[in-house]
């Protein structure tokens, strides 16, 4: 017998979320009962997961500055307010995967658009709402979503490595200046995982040796549900 926990006043939102580690968070977290909305860049896809989910769908790109105050607008005019910000979205850089000698200073900023700066530019924008939260007694928590390149050096990763390196480093100054407002800040490496991002960063991979993104998806979850205090006091529901 399975047990599992109601998330139904828990409001999520998440970038990136129309495949990969992003779909299986939106899908985990819509099955316990959390309110979730979820951000991409691609209308069709955004218009087929709000309607196999239940979740709410905003387009947008997390890369482009312009697009920032008007996800964050509707995302807490859609949930009221927010508890929880997974910044999942990503971007290689040069595909295929280049030396960095090989690689174009475009395709270096394009990596940190949407890996370093769109998180930042998005929590900035969400911040008040998520201290807002805290403050309430609910809790608060952002969830960014780094890599083992963050940490080590892999040849031809060196647009997608550092600029999860900068958003890690990011995360754990955030920590420390959050920690008044009682909004947490995690950085969850997930592992190497059987996604679209990638299958495009390493065609020749094997799936079967892959983690699949609803394992990976499960385990930040339970990372998000321990930062946040109101949650973890919350009764567990068993479902059969």
């Amino acid at each position: 017998m399975p047990t599992k926990i109601d998330l139904k006043e828990l409001r999520v939102a998440i970038t990136g979320g129309t495949s990969g580690l992003g779909l299986a968070l939106v899908r985990l977290l819509v099955g316990r009962g959390a309110r979730v909305v979820f951000v991409a860049r691609t209308v069709r896809a955004v218009k087929q997961i709000a309607n196999e989910t239940g979740a709410v769908g905003i387009v947008g790109d997390v890369g482009h500055k312009n697009d920032i105050y008007p996800i964050a607008t509707q995302i807490t005019g859609h949930l009221g307010g927010l508890d929880a910000l997974i910044n999942n979205a990503s971007a290689l850089g040069p595909t295929p995967l280049a030396l960095l000698a090989d690689t174009e200073c475009e395709e270096l900023e394009q990596a940190l658009r949407v890996n370093l700066l769109g998180p930042f530019r998005l929590t900035k924008a969400l911040f008040g709402a998520l201290a807002a939260s805290a403050r309430g007694g609910r809790g608060a928590a952002v969830v960014n979503i780094s890599s083992d390149a963050a940490v080590n050096a892999y040849s031809g990763w060196g647009a997608y490595g550092a600029s999860k390196a900068a958003l890690r480093h990011l995360t754990a100054i955030w920590a420390k200046e959050a920690e008044a407002e009682g909004v947490a800040f995690l950085s969850i490496d997930p592992g190497d995982m059987d996604t679209p991002l990638h299958a495009l960063a390493v065609p020749d991979a094997d799936p079967t040796t892959l983690l699949r993104p609803e394992e990976a998806a499960a385990e930040i979850v339970r990372s998000l549900l321990a930062a946040l205090p109101s949650q973890a006091a919350r009764p567990v529901a068993v479902h059969p």
